[in-house]
């Protein structure tokens, strides 16, 4: 048989839980404090009662020598058991409860005793202090024990001294009323003992609700963790407090907001400013998967109340997606222009091949050179107008999508924009953005058409998109360029609403603006107005196409 494991030995300590600690330390703290209270009031006391004892024996000497028979006694009679200085003295000490007094001479000689025996008897102590005038208070020893002891001088009739009074209280009954004393004083220790222990058991208790009964062990475990979680995960976390101030900033959230540990204590509007950002995190906004534009990153907010009346927001990048969704939505517009072009590119070749069959070969070259010249008479009219390479290339396919959708794309007469663009790629993007809003708006109306004005007035470029739709709300003018706001179905790849969002931020970057009125006729007509975009005359443009521009820089 396998031997017996020894039993395990508790170990006493203190307890885990954190209501169980915090108790008995209060407990602990409160004994400790009514214990020193005790002490402290103690001493003085102790000492007080030795004042107060000597001082009465000091007034019961004053008394006695006062009195002129004594004073004439000792001048006229020996001292005698049965004198007249013994049998008063004795008087006043049994009227006083005093231990002893003593009448002495300036021998020292004594007159009166408790103790018959010593009448006649030099004095154990020294009075030369008394027999020189001064009044003495002291506690000392003598025949009778240790006493609080009061000592004055005795006049005669002509204020001569002629000896001493010496009165003693018994030292023990000063220590009985300082023993008498300490039960009630222990009683009211123990009362405040109590009622400390009591609001330590409330406290305690208020802290087992707040803490959950946890051990601190086990607090100090899912802070770390929370800790390595908080700064781990690639989302961010914003915590504040119920005035709305800054409490937490996790790594994520400090990236994708631009924030430091300034931040931390601040409110909302002081770190951030004001702007759709600031109102969804402060719930001025409310509802689930919020997006908001912050600096160059598409964010996706999310914020959930606790229960002090602060609240929790977890942000998430969606630029990538974003940038994604919109090039998904681009390569689904160009396939579909592609799919258009493939019907009416078979439909044509189906014609030409009909009139060669039927050996119309003149109606043959003059079809072929009807289709070839209609696409380069659209492209030259484009280029003449829009030098920009890129621009013109973006109008041209554009044109090509509208016509597909029975939209005609015109070009403003009053186009003249030289090819002298610093950003062209940002200009495309807002072009893009505006001209597929415009073919959204009027697809399926009659007499559907845009038209696009892009013109040069010195080193500012003026951009203007008109359509033949329904047109904006006066009241919706301001609220279509906000972040997330949209009239219009969401893709398949998340949410609407950012391209108005991220052309008014291109223009404003670049100091211009971003608006939209009604147009001639009705319809909506977007002006941007984009401020030292173009180079000066004789100077080459930067070279833009190799690097990420401003517009899509704000898309990620």
């Amino acid at each position: 048989m396998s031997p017996t494991p020894p039993a395990r030995r508790r170990r006493i300590g203190l307890p885990r839980r954190v209501f169980s600690q915090v108790l008995l330390m209060q407990v602990a703290i409160a004994a400790g404090v009514a214990v020193l209270a005790t002490g402290l009031f103690l001493a003085p006391l102790s000492k007080q009662l030795d004042q107060e004892a000597m001082r009465r024996a000091l007034a019961i000497a004053q008394t006695t020598a006062q009195d002129p028979k004594i004073a004439q006694e000792v001048r006229s009679t020996p001292p005698s058991v049965d004198g007249p200085v013994q049998k008063e003295a004795e008087r006043i000490r049994l009227a006083t409860r005093a231990e002893y007094i003593v009448v002495m001479d300036r021998r020292g000689v004594r007159w009166s005793h408790t103790d018959p025996k010593q009448i006649g008897g030099i004095v154990s102590t020294d009075p030369s202090k008394a027999l020189a005038g001064k009044e003495v208070m002291e506690i000392d020893s003598g025949t009778l024990g240790r006493s609080a002891r009061g000592k004055v001088p005795l006049y005669d009739a002509g204020h001569r001294i002629i000896g001493a009074v010496s009165v003693g209280i018994a030292y023990d009954s000063v220590r009985a009323r300082l023993i008498n004393a300490i039960p009630g004083l222990f009683a009211y220790a123990g009362g405040a003992l109590a009622v400390g222990a009591l609001a330590a058991w409330l406290i305690s208790r208020r802290v087992q609700r707040q803490t959950r009964d946890l051990a601190f062990s086990d607090i100090s475990a899912l802070l770390a963790e929370r800790e390595a979680m908080l700064h781990g995960i690639r989302e961010g976390v914003v915590a504040l407090d119920r005035a709305g101030r800054i409490r937490l900033l996790n790594d994520e959230a400090r990236r994708l907001l631009g924030l430091g540990d300034e931040a931390v204590g601040r409110s909302l509007d002081e770190a951030l400013g004001a702007g759709r950002t600031t109102d969804v995190l402060a719930g001025r906004v409310t509802g689930t998967d919020l997006l908001t534009v912050r600096g160059q990153r598409v964010l996706l907010a999310n914020r959930m109340p606790t229960d002090d009346g602060g609240a929790v927001a977890t942000l998430r990048d969606r630029t990538e997606l974003e940038q994604l969704g919109r090039e998904l939505d681009s390569t689904r517009g160009l396939i579909d222009a592609l799919r258009a072009q493939d019907h009416e590119h078979a439909n044509r070749m189906h014609t030409l091949l009909g009139l060669l069959e039927l050996e119309m070969y003149d109606d043959a070259v003059e079809f072929v050179g009807e289709v070839v010249g209609d696409h380069r008479v659209t492209a030259e009219q484009v280029t003449e107008k829009v030098q920009d390479p890129l621009l013109a290339a973006l109008l041209v396919g554009k044109a090509t999508v509208a016509a597909e959708r029975g939209v005609a794309l015109w070009v403003s007469d009053r186009t003249r924009l030289p090819d002298r663009l610093i950003d062209p790629r940002g200009l495309v993007t807002v072009v893009g953005n505006l001209v597929d809003n415009a073919l959204d708006a009027v697809a399926g109306t009659p007499h559907a058409r845009v038209e696009v004005e892009l013109r040069a007035e010195g080193r500012t470029a003026v951009l203007r998109v008109r359509d033949t739709g329904p047109g904006i709300p006066a009241e919706q003018r301001e609220l279509i360029f906000t972040e997330g706001w949209s009239t219009k179905k969401p893709p398949a790849h998340g949410k609407r609403g950012l391209g108005l969002s991220l052309v008014r931020r291109f223009a404003e970057r670049q100091g211009g603006s971003a608006t939209v009125g009604e147009a001639d006729g009705g319809g909506a007509e977007f002006t941007v107005l984009l401020p030292e975009a173009l180079s000066e005359p004789g100077l080459e443009p930067a070279l833009t196409a190799t690097a990420p521009n401003a517009a899509e820089e704000e898309a990620r």
